[in-house]
C-alpha cells in the first residue's frame, strides 16, 4: 500500500485552507507553495498531497496540478473557535445581514456608524473579525476578538464572526457572508471597555515581551554578558526573565543535534521559537547563541514579532584575534588544524549583522561596563522602565 505524501504548510497557507474549507474562498484561491523536493515527490507519487496542521492532523488532500482541494477535517481547537462560522451558516441564520470587516479594534465612531446603518436599513451587522496571519493590526487575534465582543455590547443586534482572513485581505471573503459591506472608520478613540482589552493584550514596552538576542563569535563574551544581564534584570525585579544560553539549550532542548550547519541552524530556530513564546507571555528572553547567519537571525526576529514581542539584537563584535587569544578550550587551534569542521570564523563564515541595536567589542572592557551598555539600549527603546 502506497503511503500518502504529507506536508505541513505555513500558517498563512493553513489559514487560507480553512477559508476554502469553510467555502469562504474558492479552492482556486489556495496558494500552497511546496518545496521543490516535495513537489517532485508529489508529482511522482500520483499528484496529491495531504496537508497537515502543525500537530499532524490531515486537513485536506490537495492536487497541485488541478488545484483540487478535498477537505478531510476542520480544526477543532483554537481560541474563540465557536465564532468561526461558515458563510452558509451565517446566511441561513441572518439572511438580511451586511458585513463589517474588523481588522483593528472598533472605535467609538465606527460603532456609531454601524449602529446608524443597521437602524436605517433594518439589517443585521455581521462583525467579521479578521484573525488570520498578518491580519490583526497591533493586536493578537484573540485580543481582536475580545475587543470586538466588548464593542459589540453597544450593538445588540450585531453578530460576531471570526474568520482566518490573512493580511487584512477581507475583500474576497466578505461577499461570501452577506450581500453588502460597510467599512466604518477604523481609527479614533476607543470606548473604555475596548481600550482595556487593548491595554491588556498589548501593554507598553516596559511590560511587554522582548527577546534580547546576543550574537557573536565563540569567545566573544556574549554568554558572559548574557549572564550578567540576566542577573541585573532579576535584581531589578520588574520583569520575568529566562536565560536561553547556547550550551544549556544544547543540553536540554537540542540534545542529539550535531554541529554541522543544518543542525546548528535548527538549534537557533529552536531557541528563537522558545524565546518568542516567552515574549508572547510578556517575559524577557535572553539568548546567547553564535547565530552566524543573517537569515536565521531574521527568522528569530520574525518569530518574536509574530508572537507580539520585541526583538533586540546585540552584536558582540569582539575581533577574531581576541577571541582566539581567550580560547581556554583550544577550540580555535583545533579548528585551524582541521579537527573541527564548520567552525565559525575559521572554516565557516560569520555574517556580521547590519540590523543590530547595539554593537559591543569586549576587548579590554569590564563585564559590568558591557552589561550597562545593553541595559541602556533596552531602556532607551522603552523595554525597561526608567
Amino acid at each position: 500500500m502506497r503511503r500518502v505524501l504529507q506536508w505541513t504548510p505555513s500558517q498563512r497557507e493553513l489559514d487560507e485552507l480553512e477559508l476554502v474549507a469553510l467555502e469562504a474562498l474558492p479552492a482556486t484561491a489556495l496558494d500552497v507553495r511546496l518545496p521543490p523536493d516535495v513537489a517532485e515527490r508529489v508529482e511522482a507519487g500520483g499528484g496529491a498531497v495531504e496537508l497537515l496542521d502543525p500537530e499532524g492532523l490531515p486537513l485536506a488532500r490537495f492536487t497541485p496540478s488541478t488545484g483540487l482541494v478535498e477537505p478531510l477535517a476542520h480544526p477543532e481547537f483554537g481560541p474563540f473557535r465557536r465564532y468561526v462560522l461558515s458563510p452558509a451558516r451565517v446566511r441561513a441564520d441572518h439572511p438580511d445581514a451586511f458585513v463589517v470587516p474588523v481588522t483593528s479594534p472598533l472605535n467609538r465612531e465606527a460603532v456609531e456608524t454601524v449602529r446608524e446603518h443597521a437602524a436605517d436599513t433594518g439589517r443585521t451587522p455581521v462583525l467579521l473579525v479578521c484573525t488570520g496571519t498578518g491580519s490583526p493590526l497591533g493586536l493578537s487575534a484573540p485580543g481582536l476578538v475580545r475587543a470586538t465582543l466588548a464593542a459589540a455590547i453597544e450593538l445588540p443586534s450585531a453578530v460576531v464572526v471570526a474568520a482566518p482572513v490573512t493580511g487584512g485581505n477581507w475583500q474576497p471573503v466578505a461577499p461570501a457572508y452577506a450581500d453588502g459591506q460597510l467599512e466604518p472608520p477604523m481609527t479614533g478613540d476607543l470606548a473604555p471597555s475596548v481600550q482595556a482589552v487593548v491595554d491588556e493584550d498589548r501593554p507598553p514596552p516596559a511590560r511587554a515581551g522582548v527577546v534580547v538576542f546576543l550574537t557573536g563569535l565563540s569567545g566573544s563574551g556574549k554568554s558572559t554578558i548574557a549572564r550578567g544581564l540576566v542577573d541585573r534584570l532579576l535584581e531589578r525585579g520588574d520583569r520575568t526573565v529566562t536565560s536561553l544560553d547556547g550550551d544549556v539549550v544544547r543540553h536540554h532542548l537540542s540534545k542529539g543535534l550535531g554541529f554541522g550547519r543544518e543542525d546548528r541552524e535548527t538549534n537557533i530556530r529552536r531557541i528563537g521559537w522558545v524565546a518568542a513564546e516567552i515574549s508572547r507571555h510578556h517575559g524577557v528572553a535572553v539568548c546567547s547563541p553564535i547565530a552566524p547567519f543573517d537569515a536565521t537571525r531574521k527568522e528569530a526576529r520574525a518569530m518574536a514579532a509574530a508572537a507580539g514581542g520585541g526583538f533586540v539584537l546585540v552584536h558582540v563584535a569582539t575581533p577574531l584575534e581576541e577571541c582566539e587569544r581567550r580560547d581556554r578550550k583550544g577550540l580555535y587551534a583545533r579548528a585551524r588544524r582541521g579537527e573541527i569542521p564548520d567552525f565559525t570564523g575559521i572554516s565557516s563564515p560569520y555574517e556580521e549583522p547590519t540590523d543590530a541595536a547595539v554593537r559591543i567589542d569586549t576587548t579590554g572592557r569590564a563585564l559590568d561596563e558591557c552589561v550597562v551598555e545593553v541595559l541602556a539600549t533596552l531602556t532607551e527603546a522603552g523595554w525597561l522602565a526608567t
